[in-house]
């Protein structure tokens, strides 16, 4: 997505850079920031799964974008982690009253980043975007709840969380399952082994050579007696 900063009123621009600077030094609390001094409209973040909820454990990766029309007109918002919510579509876009109808200018980002986090509390089966989350929390809590904690462990646990621009730790992800990285643990031969098997092909090799030469040498001295033979009886 394009960046809206040179669309946005000087004034704008410097409100907007003040709260994301306050946001970063005292964000709400399970909520990190991520500004970027390049882009100020694209407002990166990570929010912790609440306790309590399928989400619990999880770190979802999300962003506001703000548009060449903000405050006037609402951020929006996206989770860049996969997530299975009433609320989030397949593409990550978020539906909540305050991203829409009940927006204001002076609310603020803060408000709008405590609203998205109460949304994993207290989903809203009504203005479902995922229509099967929203039919699951309605109809079979059981099977919404498991399904939810399958999506958060498989991608907001262990660094999975999408391709936010928030650092990762290198130790984030799956590891390696145990010597799958040290060659003399693998199936097949072991390094060690390759020279000695090269040396037991190099040593039949040489044998077979010097049975061949043998054989050469057997026949040529034959061939030299039979004619010494005939010789003789000339």
């Amino acid at each position: 997505m394009n960046s809206n900063v040179e669309n946005l009123p000087p004034h704008v621009l410097r409100l907007v850079y003040k709260e994301v600077s306050a946001l970063a030094a005292d964000p709400p609390e399970g909520i990190k920031i991520y500004p970027s001094e390049e882009d100020i409209t694209e407002l990166h973040t990570s929010i912790e799964g609440p306790e309590g909820t399928p989400f619990a454990g999880g770190i979802f990766r999300m962003r506001l974008v703000l548009g060449k029309d903000f405050p006037a007109v609402p951020p929006k918002g996206y989770f860049l982690t996969k997530i299975f919510h009433p609320n989030v579509g397949h593409k990550g876009e978020i539906c909540v009253n305050v991203l829409k109808r009940d927006w204001k200018a002076e609310l603020g980002l803060r408000h709008v980043l405590l609203t998205i986090k109460c949304l994993l509390i207290h989903p809203n089966p009504e203005s479902a975007l995922n229509e099967e989350a929203g039919r699951l929390l309605l109809e079979d809590y059981a099977e919404y709840e498991s399904r939810a904690r399958l999506l958060t462990e498989i991608h907001a646990m262990g660094g999975l969380g999408g391709t936010s621009g928030a650092p990762q730790d290198p130790n984030d992800g799956p590891q390696p399952k145990k010597h799958a990285g040290d060659p003399t643990k693998r199936a097949g031969p072991s390094v060690a082994a390759v020279p000695a098997a090269l040396g037991n092909g190099a040593n039949g090799a040489s044998t077979t050579s010097s049975n061949s030469s043998s054989n050469i040498n057997n026949v040529a001295g034959k061939k030299k007696a039979d004619k010494k033979r005939a010789l003789r009886r000339l």
